[in-house]
């Protein structure tokens, strides 16, 4: 009798590791699909990622911001009675400054707008795929 209760235990135990190790295949089955299917939903794929383009600053030349500068600078030197051709060229200098800090204030911001659009692709992939273990029970 001892002999057959062993064997019923053993044959119970058995059959509970059968189910949960049939379990977790399901989930990992589900995981897999659900990751297809997010990915198909929002075009992001986590195992191939997109790199953010990064936008590289335009120098000052061919921008007419050193014409300018020198203009103004020529047109302060005139009026205050000051040297033109030093002002003219101390306006050169700061007009091409002034454009390379506008170019690279730009590209900061379309790098960072680039960087926005790769998390918010990340963020909808990773809700569907959430939502889709949710209706699975997971």
């Amino acid at each position: 009798m001892a002999a057959r209760i062993r064997a019923t235990l053993a044959i119970v135990l058995l059959v509970g590791e059968l189910a949960a190790a049939g379990s977790a295949f399901a989930q990992t089955q589900d995981e897999v699909e659900c990751s297809r299917q997010a990915t198909q939903q929002t075009g992001y794929d986590p195992m191939n990622p997109p790199v953010p383009a990064q936008a590289t600053a335009a120098g000052a030349t061919g921008s007419g911001a050193r014409v300018k500068g020198a203009a103004v600078g020529a047109t302060i030197g005139a009026v205050s009675g000051g040297d033109v051709g030093d002002a003219a060229v101390a306006g050169a200098v700061a007009g091409g400054v002034a454009r390379r800090s506008k170019n690279r204030r730009a590209a900061r911001s379309q790098n960072e707008a680039n960087a926005q659009a790769v998390a918010a692709g990340q963020a909808a992939y990773e809700q569907a795929r959430a939502a889709c273990l949710a209706s699975r029970g997971h």
